[in-house]
């Protein structure tokens, strides 16, 4: 079975590749083509790859292009995790909104929806060369934004495409292990979007352990959400907030952070990322030590705005990883049988009442030889019901103006997203991002804005 890693010189790529290390199945993925626009990053990645296999018995066949179709052809699954831009767009997404007195993060606020700008139109021609050449195969992807790329993609392609994040998996482990339980024991109620969801159970032998943890301190106060959201915030919730919805409930002492900071994020991972491409262009026999060094220091920190100084994350926490299991386990389920129940982003159809059908939501599903399945589940309410529709509307807005080089319906994304406070304000992100980002201006025609 053959595996194509779009964006497969990236720093992840390693992971995704350890984890099919591992499956012995039979019907496993033998082959992998990993395609990226730069050749020098995917001879980096094939060397850590090739020392991670290195004590592996028949590990899958590693090919490298830069021809899309070439990666595409014959493909059983297409594992979709392009970054558009590269880390350089990244760090114009934050700047270009914290100059302005706003957040300036990588997928939430006015960061996201630039990133989304530019990613919309080359995640829409992926589908289309998908459907082209490989029509039969599944695309699993982690393309941030990824609840709004998806939703792109299933325009092309239908339910064939799924989004995975680890981020609502990782926090339902937490609760079950702070609480002593098999995590693969539980049953999960969590439901939003990508990057804006909430657990509300986590369920063993007919209880559910989400409120026995908000109501002890000790327990709640090792854990990541604990730390970022605080223990009274937590039960004034009475659920376990995504950690990205930190940056919508605290808004201001994330961007006092991020302001107060030498580097954004983006500036830092910049550093980081060329270092460590350098390094392994000069030393290649070390290729793996170095990767995995710096996965390290890169998973420590991360959100580091959001906790105190001195404040270091769980050691557990740190190893990272996560979204490759899920992505195997989908793959594992469609071409094997094995019946996987997993977080994913898929179509709504009447999942989460108040958003519409072929919106794409992040909820519990089942997933069989047909694909994935939401699973029933109790509807949102009050804040995260509007927070959910509000966010949902801004990021159609955001498919529908890279599709259609629409500035208006750009201009508008922005000012209706949460974290944009003005009108005013909107159209001087547009400028920013536009005179900041050649690919985001090139999606309105480079000044010949079809309004």
């Amino acid at each position: 079975m053959r595996l194509a890693i779009l964006g497969g010189g990236g720093f992840r790529t390693p992971l995704v590749y350890g984890a099919l290390l591992t499956d012995r199945h039979e019907s496993r993925v033998d082959e992998v083509w990993l395609h990226d626009v730069d050749q020098s990053r995917l001879d980096a990645i094939a060397r850590v790859l090739a020392q991670l296999a290195a004590d592996h018995p028949d590990p899958p066949a590693v090919h490298t292009t830069t021809d899309l179709d070439e990666a595409l052809a014959g493909s059983a699954f297409v594992f979709s995790a392009i970054r558009v831009g590269g880390l350089e767009g990244r760090t114009a997404d934050e700047r270009v909104a914290l100059d302005l007195g706003l957040l300036g993060q990588e997928t939430t606020g006015p960061g996201g929806i630039s990133y989304g700008l530019r990613t919309v139109p080359v995640a829409l021609h992926v589908a289309e060369r998908v459907r082209a050449v490989a029509p039969d195969a599944w695309v699993i992807n982690f393309t941030n934004p990824a609840g709004m790329i998806t939703e792109a993609m299933q325009s092309v392609l239908g339910e064939r495409v799924v989004g995975i994040c680890d981020s609502p998996i990782g926090a339902a482990r937490r609760v079950a292990a702070t609480m002593g339980v098999d995590p693969a024991a539980t049953t999960i109620d969590y439901v939003g979007l990508n990057h804006l969801g909430w657990l509300r159970g986590v369920h063993h032998e007919g209880h559910n352990l989400v409120p026995a943890l908000l109501d002890d301190d000790a327990r709640l106060a090792t854990t990541e959400e604990g730390q970022l959201f605080g223990a009274e915030w937590l039960r004034t919730l009475g659920s376990i907030p995504n950690e990205y919805l930190y940056y919508y409930y605290f808004t201001r002492d994330a961007v006092a952070s991020i302001r107060s900071s030498e580097q954004t994020r983006g500036e830092y991972l910049v550093q980081q990322q060329r270092s460590f491409y350098d390094a392994l262009a000069s030393g290649p026999d070390h290729a793996l030590v170095e990767w995995d060094r710096v996965r390290m220091e890169r998973n420590a920190t991360y959100m580091r705005e959001a906790r105190d100084e001195g404040e270091e994350r769980d050691e557990q926490d740190v190893q990272g990883g996560g979204y490759e299991g899920v992505a195997l386990a989908i793959m594992a389920a469609i071409s094997r049988g094995e019946p996987a129940t997993l977080i994913l982003n898929v179509r709504n159809g009447s999942t989460l009442a108040g958003l519409p059908a072929d919106a794409v939501v992040e909820v519990p599903c089942t997933v069989d030889g047909d694909g994935p399945h939401p699973l029933p589940t109790s509807p949102l309410e009050g804040h995260p019901l509007g927070l959910v529709q509000q966010v949902k509307a801004v990021d159609r807005l955001v498919i529908e103006a890279a599709s259609t080089g629409s500035e208006r319906r750009a201009v508008q994304a922005f000012a209706l997203h949460p974290l944009v406070d003005s009108v005013t304000v909107a159209r001087e992100l547009l400028r920013g991002y536009r005179a900041r980002i050649p690919l985001v201006d090139a999606v309105f025609g480079g000044g010949r804005s079809r309004r």
